[in-house]
């Protein structure tokens, strides 16, 4: 435990209560402390000069938003690179009849914890569930639970709605009530040392360029709440577009106003920093290359692509696309809140975690895909992987309709007609697949600048050693083995779709690429027949081939009279 900016070793090394230390305690006390009956307990060795598992050392954690995708991953990286970390209370509310407490073992039985369960398996035991809800007013924590918070000193918020088209009373309670929530709840805890607010980069997607800084939003926050307060949802629903402008969706507007929140708390006796993120998606290295467990994004694009159902999506080809993988954003993160607590800024410091350094495009990452899907084919693909990229609104459409629409639709008529029954309706995965595609164009066509000079910063303070276990530098991706590695990841981890399968997959994929060049080749015959039908194109075409054929006779007539 630090006081004043210096690790107290006694602590450290005994695992002791994590309250503050006063700065009168002594040996002495501490000898006390041990003959009253203070449990010495052996515990591994943080790594030797390496200043961030020191300081999480014997730390108690709050973290909301602890099962999604990168809240599993802050988990593993806590418990697997800071060996003597005090416990994780992980909010968790009950989720379609299941119990926090059955979440939380179905959580340690996650792919994400397969080497800390090989390597060091009672590290999960420092794995608590609290009773909540972000909706409810103080998250509906009772007495008894908010009890055990009073040893916490970092928190990490990340509980939010990722739903782009959510209604704005729902965006408003989810991301903006839930932070300002928190914070009533940080202000009565005695240890806090640190909030970190996991925002996201597109909060100001209004913008070219990003830097570090809470911009003004474009409606103040007591209005807002005024406003969700007083109008009617079927109100709500139709002012909802004009209200946001200039922002394009309620995630980014309430994730802006979020911020807000956050910058304008009165009476704040401890820092607060906001870490954004940009588009996250499969781990570079841990807890394995390729790691997913979100369909969200460009990792939904790679599994409805993989199984042929999806072949056309929107993009513009030379764009940046700002992929992140999730384990150096979640290494970032963890240098925010060890940086926040050690600095104790007084204004809220801002955090964009990008890859602008070393970018990638999005052709690139569709080039990756029609590289890496037939080398790691997803068990019974529907169709011959073959997606492409349009820029175009209006050929978007018609290809989406001509190649989604219509045959989906046609084969879920045909296998109800036939009896068959099917895991997925066909319709239903049409319907999402036009949804994620909405969403995906909106990054797929534009491209920012992020600022991340604080971010640069933070890395450069590191030590050698901290280095080695947290990477912070986009410049160490490699890009083509990162979309391997994320085609893989999408089979394995996502999809949980054994290596053992992929010889049967690869035959599979074989045969529906002959039906699917076949099917082309008719196509395209059909095509040219459906062209004649029409006396004009068919004489334009016979006289382009009377042409064709004249001037080879007319070649072959020269040639011979030469010789």
């Amino acid at each position: 435990m630090y006081i004043d900016g210096r690790l107290n070793q006694h602590a450290h090394v005994t695992g002791m209560s994590k309250r503050r230390i006063p700065n009168n305690y002594t040996v002495r006390d501490f000898n006390k402390r041990t003959r009253r009956g203070v449990k010495m307990v052996a515990r591994p060795r943080s790594p030797h000069g390496a200043l961030i598992p020191q300081f999480y050392a014997g730390r108690n954690i709050f973290i909301t938003g602890a099962t999604g995708f990168m809240g599993k991953v802050l988990i593993e990286r806590l418990l697997s690179t800071c060996p003597n970390i005090g416990t994780l209370h992980l909010l968790m509310r009950h989720k379609k009849g299941v119990s926090p407490e059955k979440r939380l073992q179905q959580l340690k039985q996650s792919q994400v914890f397969d080497i800390i369960r090989q390597n060091d398996p009672t590290q999960l035991d420092k794995l608590n569930f609290i009773p909540g809800d972000v909706s409810e007013p103080n998250f509906g924590i009772l007495p008894e639970y908010l009890l055990k918070l009073q040893e916490v000193s970092i928190v990490f918020h990340s509980a939010a709605t990722l739903k782009f088209d959510e209604e704005l009373q729902k965006a408003v309670e989810q991301n903006v009530l839930s932070v300002i929530r928190l914070m009533d709840i940080c202000d009565t805890l005695p240890n806090m040392e640190a909030l970190i607010h996991v925002s996201t980069a597109y909060s100001n997607p209004e913008l070219s360029t990003v830097e570090e800084k809470v911009y003004t939003p474009p409606m103040p926050l007591p209005r807002l709440l005024a406003l969700i307060d007083a109008v009617p949802t079927n109100l709500l629903q139709d002012i909802t577009r004009q209200y946001i402008h200039p922002k394009p969706n309620t995630y980014t507007y309430t994730k802006a106003m979020a911020e807000e929140a956050v910058k304008t708390r009165p009476s704040r006796q401890y820092p607060v920093a906001i870490f954004r993120p940009t588009i996250v998606i499969s781990s570079f290295r841990h807890p394995f290359p390729g790691w997913v467990e979100n369909l969200n994004g460009p990792s939904g694009v790679a599994a409805a692509a993989g199984k042929g159902v999806l072949h056309v999506f929107r993009r513009s080809p030379n764009m940046k696309a700002d992929l992140l993988p999730v384990d150096v954003a979640i290494d970032t993160l963890l240098a925010v809140a060890w940086e926040t607590a050690v600095d104790k800024p007084t204004d809220v410091k801002v955090y964009n975690c990008s890859t602008t350094e070393n970018p990638t495009t999005w052709s690139d990452f569709e080039m990756a895909l029609k590289k890496y899907i037939p080398k790691f084919p997803l068990d019974a693909a529907l169709w011959y992987p073959s997606g492409t990229g349009v820029e175009n609104l209006y050929v978007h459409k018609t290809l989406h309709f001509i190649l989604h629409t219509m045959p989906l639709y046609l084969a879920e008529y045909i296998f109800k007609t036939l009896g068959v029954k099917m895991g997925i309706s066909l319709i239903t995965a049409e319907r999402k697949m036009r949804a994620m595609n909405d969403v995906l164009s909106f990054f797929a066509l534009r491209q920012w600048h992020f600022r991340t000079d604080n971010v640069k910063k933070l890395k450069l303070r590191l030590t050698p050693q901290d280095r080695m276990i947290y990477n912070l530098d986009p410049k160490s991706i490699d890009w083509d083995d990162q979309y391997k590695n994320f085609v893989i990841g999408t089979r394995k981890y996502l999809l949980k779709e054994s290596d053992d399968n992929i010889p049967v997959a690869k035959r599979h994929l074989n045969r529906l690429y002959y039906i699917h060049k076949g099917v082309m080749l008719f196509s395209i015959v059909l095509f040219l027949r459906l062209l004649l039908q029409n006396k004009y194109i068919r004489e334009i075409v016979y006289g382009t081939l009377r042409l064709l054929f004249s001037l080879i006779s007319d070649g072959y007539t020269s040639i011979v009279s030469i010789d």
